[in-house]
C-alpha cells in the first residue's frame, strides 16, 4: 500500500527530504505543503540578489519540471493551521483535512522582530519571504536613503544590494564588529573599511532608540544623534517557527527537539532545517538544513541514517571584498592561531585546537577555501609540527602530505 508522506514547508530542507524519499520509494505520494504561492526558492537570493528578477526560474531550488518528473506534488498557497498527531491528519486554514502516514515539519524560522518605538511605521521592513522582498523593493523605488539594521551576513548582503541600486545606505550594528559569528577583529575591521570606502556609513556597538516620523519613516535616533532616512530594513537574527506544535504533544525547546535521525518524540513525525533543536543547539544554516532534510527523508522510508554535524562554512562577496570563514574560530577556546598578512589585501588566520586545524578565516574566493575545508573536516593530526615557527603555506604543505587534498 502506498504511503502518504507529507512535508510542511517549502525550504531547502523540505526539497532535499522529498528527493531522498523519492529516491528510495518510487510509488508513494509525496506532498510538499507551503503557504507561499511560489515553488520552493533559494531564500539566500532575497538578500544577495534583491534587485534581480525574483520571479525567474533562477531563484527556484528546483524547476517546475523536476517536481513533475519526480512525481512530487507541491501544494502551494496552503496554510496548515493544526496538526492532529493522534489521527495523523493536517488541518488547513480553508478547513481541508490531509491524511499522512509520515510527517516532516520544515517550517523554518521567522525573523526576530524589531522591538523599538516606531517599528510599526510604514517603511519598516524585514525580509524572509519573497513577497516581503518585492514589497520592500516597490516601496523604496522612489526613496533615496535607507537604514539597514544588522551587521550579520544577511544584513550586509542586503545593504550591498541596496547600495548597488543607487541608494544611500547606513548600517547599524549592535555588536562591536561586523559578522561577529564568522570573523575575527582584523577581518571585521577590513570589511568595515571596505564598506566605508564605498560610501556607506557604519555604526557599530550602537542600538537604535527610536524610529521617527508620522505614519511613515522619517529618520532614526541613535543615542543623541538623529539620522534622516526614508525607510528602515532590519535583519537581527531568526527564531525557529514552532507555532504549529502548540497544542500538540511534540516536544519543543528553542526549536522542535529531534534526535540524530531527525525524529521527534512522536512516532512517524520528523523535523528538519531551521526549525529544529538538536543536542540543545539551533544551527539555522543553509548547508546543515540540506543535510538534515536528506537524513529525515531517508529515515521516513525506514533507511536508518544519522545526521553528522557539518563544518560551518561562510563565503562573502560584497563591497569589493571576497572572504571565507570555515569551522571553529573562537580564539579564546583555541590553543593557538597562525596569522599571515601583508596589509589590507592578504590575510589568513588558522585556528588550532587539540593539535588539529579547526577553523580558518581568509581573504579570497571560495576556490581557495577547499584545502582548508578538507583539512578541517578530515581532522588530520598536526603532531610533530612546530606550530610556533611555521608559515601557513608550509603548514598546508605538511598537511597535504598527510592526506589527499584537491589541488
Amino acid at each position: 500500500m502506498n504511503k502518504n508522506y507529507c512535508i510542511i514547508g517549502t525550504g531547502v530542507a523540505a526539497v532535499n527530504a522529498a528527493k531522498a524519499i523519492r529516491d528510495l520509494d518510487q510509488g508513494s505520494n509525496i506532498l510538499l505543503i507551503g503557504a507561499e504561492t511560489s515553488l520552493p526558492y533559494n531564500r539566500i537570493k532575497l538578500s544577495k540578489e534583491l534587485f534581480s528578477d525574483l520571479g525567474s526560474e533562477k531563484v527556484l531550488i528546483k524547476k517546475e519540471k523536476w517536481y513533475q518528473t519526480q512525481n512530487i506534488q507541491p501544494l502551494l498557497h496552503t496554510k496548515i493551521e493544526r496538526i492532529d498527531t493522534d489521527n495523523h491528519t493536517l488541518h488547513t486554514s480553508t478547513s481541508e483535512t490531509i491524511q499522512y502516514d509520515k510527517l516532516l515539519i520544515c517550517t523554518g524560522a521567522k525573523n526576530r522582530k524589531l522591538l523599538i518605538d516606531g517599528a510599526d511605521k510604514k517603511g519598516v521592513f524585514t525580509i524572509r519571504e519573497m513577497h516581503e522582498a518585492e514589497d520592500f523593493k516597490a516601496f523604496i523605488e522612489d526613496k533615496t536613503s535607507i537604514v539597514n539594521i544588522g551587521g550579520g551576513i544577511q544584513g550586509l548582503e542586503t545593504a550591498w544590494s541596496i547600495f548597488k541600486a543607487g541608494k544611500k545606505v547606513t548600517i547599524v550594528e549592535a555588536a562591536p564588529r561586523l559578522m561577529a559569528r564568522q570573523l575575527d577583529d582584523k577581518t571585521s575591521a577590513l570589511l568595515k573599511n571596505k564598506i566605508e570606502e564605498a560610501g556607506v556609513d557604519v555604526h557599530l556597538d550602537t542600538s537604535i532608540k527610536q524610529i521617527m516620523g508620522g505614519d511613515e519613516v522619517e529618520g532614526i535616533v541613535l543615542g543623541d544623534q538623529t539620522i534622516s532616512c526614508d525607510s528602515v530594513i532590519y535583519s537581527i537574527g531568526v527564531v525557529p517557527n514552532i507555532d504549529l506544535t502548540e497544542n500538540t504533544p511534540i516536544h519543543t525547546g528553542k526549536g522542535i527537539i529531534v534526535n540524530e535521525r531527525m525524529e521527534t518524540n512522536i512516532k512517524g513525525v520528523y523535523a528538519a532545517g531551521d526549525v529544529i533543536e538538536l543536542n540543545g543547539e539551533v544551527e539555522g544554516l543553509w548547508g546543515p538544513a540540506m543535510d538534515q532534510g536528506k537524513v529525515a527523508g531517508k529515515n521516513m522510508v525506514s533507511v536508518a541514517e544519522s545526521y553528522q554535524k557539518t563544518t560551518p562554512f561562510t563565503v562573502f562577496n560584497a563591497f569589493n571584498l571576497s572572504l571565507f570563514s570555515i569551522g571553529f574560530i573562537d580564539e579564546s577556546r583555541c590553543d593557538t592561531t597562525i596569522i599571515e598578512e601583508d596589509g589590507a589585501e592578504k590575510y589568513t588566520r588558522v585556528f588550532i585546537k587539540d593539535n588539529k586545524m579547526v577553523g580558518v578565516i581568509s581573504l579570497g574566493d571560495m576556490l581557495g577555501s577547499i584545502p582548508y575545508k578538507t583539512a578541517i573536516e578530515s581532522g588530520v593530526s598536526l603532531d610533530g609540527i612546530n606550530l610556533n615557527d611555521i608559515s601557513i603555506q608550509d603548514l598546508m604543505s605538511e598537511v597535504k602530505g598527510r592526506l589527499t587534498i584537491p589541488a
